[in-house]
């Protein structure tokens, strides 16, 4: 048999859709035919991953190689889908049996050593694959912490392309392979924040915080600079409550996508405060992009506060408006 297929997911902001990833490898010279809408890191996978085949002990026959991402309607973007189309194509060439690996679904950038790097966006990935009825997900290891935020899917973390054929080849044979526990980091207890209990005075500007962080109001503070219109609004946040599970996982699977996650992978449980620059431009702001949708700012202040400073109106007129839901 020289077909192999497995799953992927493709992410359009923090919306995601299940790829199927198929590959397909016939006697001919060999080249590498691409369909699905790849981008041009996605396009380079095929280098990147028979280098790092041969380099993990599984070298790829040389032959004609199909890769499809379907369905093709959809853009593929970015080099997390190394991993998945490494593991269609060893399939294909039967490194391993091709069912194993069927319906499991798999991100991650490959090292030419074989190593297996973390991306960005794996967490919404995640999220999608259990949605969608996935029962098992294979992510770098550095991603795992983050990626085991999201109950009801079983997550496996990877190092190397090596440990992880063996691991398909040993499920091949009947062996029942080890589980990896891996444990979501839990949220750091009492995250430092300006607290508005530091503000000395100001008794109408502390009123105006607190009747909108109970209403869910926004709020506009005018005055000349220097009178404590940033300092207030920074400590709109304090007064604010934890976030609800559902919306922490909402608000980390942005900062994912953005890649300002913490290495811990530990999930954000605190209101996120925004405060762009006056001179940020529109797709800063609103989000955007070509191929990768970039969230914006708006999106990254969602069940937050956001802060925008207006510089074109006389008496500097600044808004801290809490962002109750939000679309990147």
């Amino acid at each position: 048999m020289s077909l192999g297929r497995t799953r992927g997911v493709a992410l359009q902001g923090i919306e995601g859709a299940l790829v199927n990833v198929e590959a397909d490898l016939v006697q001919g010279l060999p080249q590498v035919m691409f369909s699905g809408l790849p981008d041009a890191a996605c396009r380079q996978a095929p280098d990147r991953i028979k280098a790092a085949a041969a380099n993990s002990g599984v070298p790829i026959p040389n032959r004609r190689l199909t890769v499809n991402l379907s369905p093709a309607s959809i853009p593929k973007v970015g080099s997390g889908w190394d991993l998945p189309i490494a593991i269609a194509v060893l399939a294909a060439a039967e490194v391993f049996p091709a069912g194993v690996v069927d319906e499991i679904v798999h991100v991650g950038e490959l090292g030419l050593d074989g190593s297996i790097r973390r991306v960005r966006g794996v967490l919404p990935v995640v999220l999608t694959a259990a949605r969608l009825g996935m029962a098992q997900i294979v992510v770098p290891a550095g991603n795992a912490a983050e990626a085991a935020l999201v109950p009801g899917i079983l997550v496996v973390p990877a190092r190397h392309l090596g440990e992880l054929v063996s691991r398909y080849r040993a499920i091949g044979r009947g062996e029942r392979p080890v589980r990896v526990v891996v444990d979501p980091v839990e949220a750091p207890d009492g995250v430092a924040v300006p607290d508005l209990r530091d503000v000395v005075g100001q008794d109408e500007g502390r009123l105006a915080l607190e009747i909108a962080a109970a209403g869910g109001h926004h709020l506009f503070l005018s005055g000349p600079p220097g009178a404590g219109k940033t300092m207030l609004a920074e400590r709109l946040p304090s007064l604010l409550p934890d976030l609800e599970p559902s919306q922490a996982l909402e608000v980390t699977a942005i900062h994912s996508v953005l890649g300002a996650l913490p290495k811990s992978g530990a999930l954000i449980v605190r209101p996120p405060f925004v405060a762009p620059h006056h001179g940020a431009s529109v797709p800063a702001i609103i989000g955007g992009g070509s191929g990768w949708i970039r969230p914006g700012a708006i999106s990254k202040a969602h069940r937050g506060v956001l802060f925008l400073y207006d510089v074109s109106y006389p008496g500097s007129i600044q808004s801290a408006g809490r962002s109750w839901k939000s679309t990147p």
